[in-house]
């Protein structure tokens, strides 16, 4: 056993139940990792009541103290870095190298630095000597925050990191896939924190729900699926609770006929596949105009074939497995419907049969309808459909065509046409000539059925607070 072994396992036996518990493993090998405790809504209740009564006191800190508590934290996940993301690594099959595991660890530091530190000054609407009204942010009290499978850690901290910094407490709900990272993580964070500030509740549906409708928490901040984001709505009716939902995005890229081919396949590759295509804000769909097709189609594949794939403790490996079997049985529910309409496949779209985990080769399809279920669906996995277009105009009409608008991208030489293009795209973020470059300084958020409320910078932390006016 090694000593980072010796290390991760420290670290796992500091958030594992002591009996029982729920076995968790690992998506690449389908060997065991460790077990998640099995959280009751009796648990849950206990941490909203202790997030409740410790939120006074917190608020009472100040923005400056909170924000040096905050740094503190950031400092305590650097010096467990190493630990972190192998065990991240483990449970959700994502490598160790590339913008994967220790990549989101080394985001969860940035976004929490992030969160403590942008400014947040009072704001003066009026002063005409008459008049003088200042508009600040009170703390809203206890915020749930409801995190994904794709990114435990670094969206845990979306969450958690402003509406701390806010004044607010949080209690995480974990996802059942991915209970062990979130629970480390804010294992972590709470050798830096006041007692009773940060809870994590690991626990099936019935906790989440409860956690979404309970009257002690006063905001949900949600990342996944539309269906459950439309559940959490109708659970927090009862109590009007403020909420965040970042929801499933099926985003469209449009590659213009002016963009060089070769100089945008790698951009193009990790707009697509960063994650193994396990990421919301995904280029999941991409336009290419005629004149260019068989050129981009060539390139991307060229790149796209020789980026590895494999277990992610191996270092070597950038692309991983899929994180559960049914994410799986959704990509290749997909890629043979594709096949299956006659798309030409031009990487990939041959599973092995007899693999220990749930990989799913790289592959790239192409000549395929708009209206392919492989298009018109979210396929959350490392297939991209690539769709040819006559004009611009067709190409934002299918790009703006579904009822979601996380992100989206326009690829060209052109900047200045790119971003008139962009202002065409119903969607919360339109990125040029990358995809998925989100940043913590930039707001982020959906568009239609993508979900609602922002996230990072000082927009991100207005939405954790209670706007108040002071007036007079």
């Amino acid at each position: 056993m090694t000593a980072q072994t010796d290390l991760n396992d420290v670290l796992l036996d500091a958030i594992q139940p002591a009996h029982g518990g729920r076995e968790v493993f690992d998506p690449a090998t389908g060997q065991p990792i460790g077990r998640a405790p099995e959280h009751s809504v009796v648990d849950l209740q206990e941490a909203i009541d202790a997030a409740r009564a410790a939120q006074p006191a917190w608020a009472a800190r100040g923005h400056a103290e909170r924000i040096g508590l905050l740094n503190k934290a950031a400092d305590a996940i650097e010096a467990h870095a190493e630990e972190l993301a192998r065990i991240l690594s483990r449970e959700q099959g994502k490598p160790l190298n590339g913008p994967n595991a220790r990549f989101e660890v080394g985001a969860c530091v940035a976004w929490l630095r992030a969160a403590a530190d942008t400014p947040l000054e009072p704001e003066t609407i009026v002063d005409d000597g008459t008049t003088h009204a200042v508009l600040t942010y009170r703390p809203l009290g206890v915020v749930g925050a409801i995190g994904p499978w794709n990114w435990p850690m670094m969206i845990t901290i979306w969450q958690l990191g402003p509406a701390l910094r806010m004044g607010n407490t949080v209690v995480v709900k974990p996802s059942e896939y991915t209970p062990l990272s979130v629970l480390a993580l804010v294992h972590v964070l709470n050798l830096a924190l006041p007692q009773g500030v940060l809870a994590a509740v690991s626990g099936g549906r019935e906790v989440g729900e409860a956690l979404a409708g309970h009257p002690g928490v006063d905001k949900v901040m949600f990342t996944g699926s539309i269906a459950t984001g439309k559940a959490i709505v109708r659970s927090s009716a009862e109590t009007l609770k403020r909420l965040t939902l970042e929801l499933g995005g099926n985003d469209a890229g449009i590659v213009l006929p002016d963009a060089d081919p070769a100089a945008i396949a790698e951009g193009l590759f990790w707009g697509a596949f960063i994650n193994t295509g396990q990421t919301c804000a995904a280029l999941k769909r991409l336009y290419v105009h005629e004149d260019t097709y068989d050129q981009v189609c060539d390139a991307l594949t060229e790149y796209a074939k020789n980026v590895p794939m494999g277990v992610g403790l191996d270092e070597q490996n950038v692309l991983g497995p899929l994180q559960n079997r049914a994410q799986y049985e959704i990509v290749a529910r997909l890629v043979e419907a594709a096949k299956a309409s006659g798309a030409r496949i031009l990487l990939g779209g041959n599973p092995a049969g007899d693999q220990a985990g749930y990989f799913y080769p790289t592959t790239l399809v192409a000549d395929i309808d708009n209206d392919n279920p492989l298009v018109a669906e979210e396929q959350f996995g490392p297939a991209l459909p690539i769709i040819k277009y006559s004009t611009v105009e067709e190409a934002v009409q299918m790009a703006n065509g579904l009822e979601v608008g996380l992100g989206a991208s326009v690829w060209s030489s052109d900047r200045e046409k790119a971003r008139e293009i962009a202002s065409l795209i119903e969607a919360g973020t339109v990125w040029i000539n990358e995809h998925g470059a989100i940043d913590p300084r930039v707001p982020f958020g959906g568009a239609k059925q993508s979900g609602y409320g922002l996230e990072f910078g000082a927009e991100g932390l207005k939405h954790l607070g209670q706007p108040q006016i002071i007036k007079g």
